[in-house]
């Protein structure tokens, strides 16, 4: 079976000339599935009857199926999607007054083992391909049809530049005007801090967000919740960062979680306002959202307020973000690991 969500158009135009159908069906079907976030052939009423007929021989829009949908207070809505395999992966819907932003998933589990995040808990089952990224926000659009989505953060389940060729091509449907037509600026991918994918994404020539998860200013902390720094260092991690600005001439994100008695103290803060201070980049600076199994705790409101005056008496650029869907299981992975468990309602 072929799935049209994640085809390039000249992949789906080879498709349909391959049934002896003309190449501007491509536009057509595209505008139901992308635009109109029409996923049944029956429903697409300009596609005659005998190329619904080819279509659905062989081909579906996309392979995912909803399994679970749970509802914040905020607003936050996390979905759990089952691939063909019957794998499972987690998709987060963050609407605000001026944006609909989602936060895709690029692979099932991970490999990275970030000790505060329950993505990695059971490690890396396999890397999605492209029309498997590209649908939950197919998906998301079908569900949501009221509000557009704007945004696109690359910060699910998995590490983006470890499936490095499936996100890529995700993100140019995702860009292209026949599909999402959402602009690259709009489109953020988050890393854990891989330097020659950071490296590699340079010549990409998309105008991309690049983000990174540093979590530690120091090695010896880094190396202790991020795996990932024993084999590249902040020295070998920051040096790619630089040279990605240098290159592209875009500023990037630090992600910062902000955990109680791990990486919250004073002199955490000196230490990240020096290592960024030479750096054209901001930090954004998230307080844990609890994962039970992990057993790290959220800062508390007095130190989490020593630590931003810190950052500003020497005068590091950063934000402070408000946590989504804590009461929705939000953290990533987290809705996953225990869908055995759930009894929410689709």
């Amino acid at each position: 079976m072929q799935y049209l969500a994640g085809l390039q158009p000249e992949e789906l135009k080879n498709l349909l000339k391959s049934i002896n159908q003309p190449p501007y069906r491509a536009k057509q079907i595209l505008d139901w599935i992308f635009k109109k976030g029409i996923l049944s052939f029956e429903e697409m009423k300009n596609i005659p009857s005998e190329l619904k007929i080819a279509l659905k021989r062989n081909t579906l829009p996309i392979s995912l199926k909803q399994k679970l949908k749970l509802t914040s207070t905020d607003k936050t809505v996390k979905y759990l999607f089952t691939t063909e395999d019957e794998k499972s992966i987690e998709t987060v819907f963050i609407p605000t007054t001026k944006r609909a932003t989602v936060c895709v998933s690029t692979q099932v589990g991970c490999s990275f083992g970030c000790v505060f995040c329950a993505s990695g808990k059971d490690g890396l089952v396999r890397n999605l391909n492209s029309e498997e990224i590209v649908s939950q926000i197919v998906l998301l659009k079908h569900d949501n049809p009221q509000r557009p989505v704007t945004n696109i953060v690359f910060m699910g389940m998995g590490e983006p530049l470890a499936n490095y060729e499936n996100t890529l091509k995700a993100i140019r449907i995702i860009n292209h005007p026949d599909y999402l037509g959402i602009a690259a600026r709009k489109i953020t991918i988050s890393t854990c801090g891989l330097p020659d994918a950071i490296l590699r994404l340079i010549k990409e020539n998309i105008q991309f967000e690049l983000s990174i998860s540093l979590h530690a200013a120091d090695n010896e902390t880094r190396n202790r919740i991020m795996p990932v720094n024993r084999k590249f260092p902040l020295e070998i991690l920051i040096k790619a960062a630089r040279e990605y600005i240098k290159q592209t001439n875009r500023i990037i994100t630090f992600e910062y979680v902000i955990m109680d008695g791990i990486n919250d103290s004073k002199k955490a803060a000196l230490d990240l306002a020096k290592l960024i201070a030479r750096i054209r980049c901001k930090v954004n600076i998230i307080p844990f959202n609890p994962v039970g199994e992990t057993g790290f705790k959220r800062v508390n409101k007095e130190t989490l307020e020593e630590f931003i005056q810190v950052l500003e008496k020497n005068k590091a650029n950063f934000t402070l973000r408000r946590s989504r869907g804590t009461d929705i299981q939000g953290a990533c992975g987290q809705l996953r690991a225990n869908k055995k468990n759930s009894t929410a309602k689709l």
